[in-house]
């Protein structure tokens, strides 16, 4: 199976200006990956049959193997978008943005992650990563250059800020996945129905299981009476529902005051 796979991978002008611009984006969404094929076909090869977007990709994957480099694809955790991004498998991901952060900056962010995946919500308050910038190793940073270094982690959409508080993008989840599972084996947090890394989503508070908001979406489908999948007990939660017309716009209603007040307790 896996010889078939490497016979087939032949990259032409095609893949190669694909696999340039993806690497250029750092991580898109799928109607953007599947309009950047249709440029990068028009621009080389006009004439050509476009493969479909998943066979297109197996076989640039299949040509990268070699080089521990993988475009992997991905879910956004809060609204069910699929994504893609660049994925290098031989280096950690905190190495490679050594590249282009300073070691301050670097270390800011790894108090920032540590926090987010430590937090129940999968957040954490601007305000208290900021009170460890006197933690930080390197070169001393003022809490106001540490705010501009937050919102350059999220313009290079590591970070997503909502409200004043910091959560991990999609780009991460998909670079760092494994970083993270290696680095916090104790805080880290896997959905039950996917089985892929999780930082926000909704619990059973009954057996403490966790989804992904798309994941609930999926599984409660249609249904009136949603029960945990692993304990059975009434999932009190409100059900998001993902509009597929509207782009990016999740129906998620709050959770049941009901969830809120046993939370508390």
């Amino acid at each position: 199976m896996q010889s078939s796979s490497r016979r087939m991978g032949v990259m032409t002008d095609v893949h190669r200006r694909f696999l340039q611009l993806l690497m250029t984006h750092g991580v898109m969404e799928e109607r953007e990956v599947a309009h950047l094929q249709k440029h990068c076909y028009k621009v080389h090869d006009s004439s050509a049959t476009a493969d479909k977007l998943e066979d297109f990709i197996n076989n640039i994957n299949s040509v990268l193997e070699s080089l521990y480099i993988e475009i992997k694809k991905g879910i956004t955790e809060d609204d069910g978008r699929p994504i893609y991004a660049l994925v290098n498998l031989a280096t950690t991901p905190v190495s490679k943005m050594a590249s282009d952060y300073a070691e301050n900056e670097l270390d800011l962010f790894r108090k920032a992650l540590e926090l987010i995946i430590d937090s129940e919500s999968g957040f954490a308050s601007s305000t208290n990563i900021l009170n460890l910038v006197d933690q930080l190793k390197g070169k001393r940073m003022r809490k106001k250059e540490a705010e501009q270094v937050l919102q350059k982690f999220v313009q290079n959409k590591w970070l997503i800020e909502k409200e004043g508080e910091f959560t991990l993008h999609g780009r991460a989840i998909l670079e760092m996945e494994q970083y993270i599972r290696g680095m916090y084996p104790d805080s880290v947090k896997t959905c039950n129905i996917c089985h892929g890394l999780l930082i926000q989503g909704q619990s059973c508070e009954t057996c403490g299981i966790r989804m992904h908001l798309p994941c609930v979406a999926k599984y409660f489908q249609a249904n009136p009476e949603p029960h945990c999948p692993h304990c059975n007990d009434y999932w009190p939660h409100e059900i998001p529902v993902f509009d597929p017309e509207k782009e990016g716009e999740p129906t998620i209603s709050r959770p049941h005051r009901k969830s809120l007040r046993s939370r508390q307790h």
